[in-house]
Parts: structure tokens; sequence; C-alpha cells
């Protein structure tokens, strides 16, 4: 089975290589540090970078609300859109976003993932105590390599985030200043671009994506929260120093899943628990990973009962169709083994929820991580160089 063969609507295949938020990543290095060969986006040369990281900022979410986001809205109409990559999930796409390879590669391969041996998951937002963040994911980071290209490269976030695991996999390199609101966000965006010549300096913001989550896209708070992310985003612009451009991006979009579109893995009875050693991933897109002699029959199972509620695969089909890489790219052991036996995206707005061992992630109004292209499509803006 390929993707290709589906009969249901199509799914968003990431365009690792050409259009993705790794070679968003890579492209921005490429043009601080003159490497054309690296910058397959044909981003312009320049000697500051600002990259504005938007948490749930999906570009048909944009779109379709202009009267909120004014100031995005009108750029994300004539903008090239980006993939997020696969799984679409928050520790995926910044490990992409950081690194400037694909998944495969940087092996942040999702939410929750298999740590190979140990009949335990890793979950990359609560990362555990004995897993070394700089062994799981030791491919340099674009922070690093700017630095050594004397770049200055400066990281801006909240304050909670800085010691995390999944900033230690992702931001090693950067000078991280923690910004607790949206007025310090910008200001201290600004100021670091001012501080060198040649200097790339990202800034991310979350509440967009905590807003879906807990109340849904397009609710009032929603709304209300992308208002206030169009403001950043033009004060940011605004403020850009002499020899400066910027970028607007973001790590997934998300959909709203209803009470009739939640099937229970945790339901009294469920075959898809059956000969299931760890469920991983996230509603939208789950590792199954199969008890030893069991991944052919827990295939047959989860396709029987999911149907053309997901795009089911084994963990070759989903490698070979390209979802954690490029396709024809070979994916290493070490790396294929953290990828279930088992991968299912979810097609529509369906979810496999876990009630009992997931009671946080079962009861989120709005998700993400799947193929569809609500969740992959981001966008890419430029506001303007100064």
């Amino acid at each position: 089975m390929t993707l290709a063969r589906e009969p249901r609507t199509s799914p968003i295949v990431p365009s690792y290589g050409e259009s993705s938020l790794a070679d968003l990543a890579a492209s921005v290095l490429a043009a601080l540090t003159g490497a054309p060969a690296a910058n397959v986006l044909g981003l312009p040369e320049t000697g500051r970078v600002c990259l504005l990281i938007v948490d749930g900022l999906g570009l048909e979410l944009l779109r379709g609300h202009q009267a909120a986001a004014p100031f995005l809205a009108e750029l994300a109409f004539n903008s090239r859109p980006l993939t997020a990559g696969f799984p679409s999930t928050t520790v995926t796409s910044l490990a992409s976003l950081g690194t400037g390879l694909p998944p495969a590669t940087h092996g942040m391969l999702g939410y929750q993932v298999a740590i190979p041996g140990t009949g335990k998951l890793l979950n990359g937002l609560h990362w555990p105590k004995d897993v070394d963040p700089v062994a799981w994911q030791p491919q340099p980071t674009i922070y690093e390599l700017a630095a050594a290209a004397g770049v200055s490269a400066v990281h801006v976030a909240p304050k909670a985030f800085r010691d995390s695991g999944l900033t230690r996999a992702t931001l090693r390199g950067a000078d991280y200043r923690a910004a607790d609101s949206l007025g310090a966000l910008a200001a201290l965006t600004v100021d670091a671009l001012g501080e060198s010549d040649r200097a790339l300096v990202s800034a991310y913001y979350g509440q967009l994506d905590g807003c879906g989550h807990q109340y849904g896209v397009a609710s009032s708070a929603w709304v209300n929260e992308l208002a206030h992310v169009d403001k950043l985003a033009e004060q940011i612009a605004a403020g850009l120093p002499h020899g400066s451009v910027m970028y607007v991006t973001a790590d997934h979009g998300m959909v709203n899943v209803g009470p009739d579109d939640r099937i229970d893995a945790d339901a009294a009875g469920s075959p898809l628990r059956d000969g299931v050693a760890l469920l991983g991933g996230e509603p939208r897109a789950r590792h199954v990973y199969a008890q030893p002699g069991a991944a052919d029959d827990v295939l047959a199972t989860w396709r029987e009962v999911l149907g053309e509620r997901a795009w089911v695969m084994s963990r070759d089909e989903a490698i070979k169709d390209g979802l954690f890489g490029p396709v024809g790219t070979p994916v290493s052991d070490a790396m294929a083994a953290r990828i279930g036996d088992v991968v299912a995206a979810c097609v529509g707005t369906w979810a496999v929820i876990c009630s009992k061992d997931e009671p946080l992630e079962s009861s989120l109004e709005g998700m993400h991580g799947s193929l569809t292209a609500t969740e992959q499509l981001v966008p890419l803006l430029a506001p303007g160089a100064r």
C-alpha cells in the first residue's frame, strides 16, 4: 500500500528537499553564510534574519481569518506554502526548524515515540530526566552552525522553556533570551537584531496553539489571539534594523475534533489495543508499537477498524512513501526503531484518543499531527526587508 493509491482525499506528503520547514531553516542559514547550494528556497542573501515562529498558525487558518489578521493575511494570499513534516506537531517541526534536517535525520519523530529497547515512550514536551537530549538529537543545530560562521545566534521565547529537553535538543548554540509577554517578545527580538551586523534571531510564540487546543480553532478566544499575533508581527517588522529580512512561519495547523469523531482505543473491548505493546504519537498521528511477532496482525486490525478514517501504514510503507524524509533516502536502523510498527494518520477531523492513558490530550478541542492540508501547510511570509 502506498499513499498515492489511497481512494479517499489525498494526503499532503511533506515536500522534503523542496519546500518543507527543514528547507526553510537550511535556506535561512545559507542566506546568512553564503552557501547557495543549500538555499533551496532561493532566499535573498542578507546579513540579518528574523524568523518568527507562531505555534499553530496554519496557512489555511490564516487565509480563512483575514479580518482578524489583516497584516499577515494580506501576505498569506500571495505566499508560497511550506509543508510542516510528519507528524505535523511541535516537537518534530521545531527540530526541523532548529536543524534544517528532515525528521528521519534529526530523530524527533513525534510527540511520543518509543525509546528503543526500554519499553517506554519519550514525550518530547515533557522530557524524561534519564534521556540526554544531546544524545537523542546529536545533529548540529543551525544556531551552532551560524555561530561557527561568525553569525550571532539568538532565540527569544518564554522563560519556562529555557532549560527544557526540547530546547536543549533543538536550540543548542543560541543565546536564549526570555520574553514572557508579546511586548517583550517584540522588543527583545528587535534589540537582538540590532546588536550585530550578522545575526540569526528566532522568536517563538505559543499561545495561539494553546487557544486552539483549549477552545478550538475559529473560536472567539482563538480569533482574538490571532489578532494579537498579527500585531506582534507588525511591530517586529516595523522595528527591523537596516540590513534585515523577516520571515514568519508556523510549526503546524490544527483541526477541531468533535465528540463524535473520537475513536477511543481505551474503550472496553477495543481491538485497537490487541497485540500492542506501546501506543505513541498523539490522537491525530499514532505510532503503534506491536508486541513481538504481532506487527502484521496489528496492521490488519488498525486498517479494518479505522477504515476510511485514517491512512494506516506499516513502518516500511511510511518510510518508503516519504513521511519522515525524502523518498528514496535511507533511514538508519536507529531512527527506524523510533517509528511505530504501524503508523496511522487521521483523515478529516477523526482522532484516535486514549481516554484513560491520555486524559488531557484526549480532551482537547483542537488537534494536529496528520497529513491534511489544514495541518500540513504552513506559511512562509516575508513582511519586508530593511
